[in-house]
């Protein structure tokens, strides 16, 4: 793989050229960087008009990104960070008291920590549930997604049919509530 940067309307695209058909554009969260993966034989200038003609695409998803919640924790204070984890040390256990028996589950210990790419874990053969203090940044429907995510992890290892199935009958909206989260 060959990286290089080319600046379209003064905004840099990293572009990576590899082995591949099409060109792939992308809008990463939560700095708003762009990149670009291509094939080998497409030209810089080819590259550049594809960019360019995406440009008001990649301002809105750049925009987007920068409103998120995600953004917003990246400059978060160490005092907003504590009131998150307030917020979600608060509301965890009583959805987790809630739902474990729905589910006929047994977790022994939750954790709360300030993750940037996981909304929570599991580790079932520990009883062990850790949830992210982020969380608290969105809307409540969605700590209880994580959370009866986190407990159906109890019952089905991986996100394959079963879990899905198993989703879908105790929390038959939980599509919607995860599109929030993303």
């Amino acid at each position: 793989m060959k990286e290089t940067t080319l600046h379209v309307e003064g905004i840099p695209i990293s572009i990576v050229r590899k082995r591949m058909k099409t060109v792939r554009l992308k809008v990463k969260s939560p700095g708003g960087e762009v990149c670009m993966s291509a094939p080998y034989h497409v030209t810089n200038a080819e590259l550049e008009r594809f960019a360019a003609s995406r440009i008001d695409w990649i301002r809105v998803q750049r925009a987007r990104i920068a409103a998120s919640p995600a953004a917003h924790a990246q400059s978060a204070s160490k005092e907003e960070i504590e009131a998150w984890r307030a917020v979600v040390k608060a509301c965890v256990p009583p959805l987790v008291e809630q739902w474990a028996p729905i589910l006929g589950v047994h977790p022994k210990k939750i954790d709360y920590r300030n993750m940037k790419s996981r909304w929570g874990s599991c580790q079932p053969e520990t009883g062990r549930l850790c949830f992210n203090i982020r969380l608290a940044l969105y809307p409540p429907e969605c700590l209880e997604y994580v959370v009866v995510h986190e407990l159906c992890h109890f019952l089905e290892a991986n996100h394959g049919p079963g879990f899905h199935a198993l989703m879908d009958r105790v929390m038959p909206d939980w599509r919607t509530r995860k599109k929030k989260l993303n």
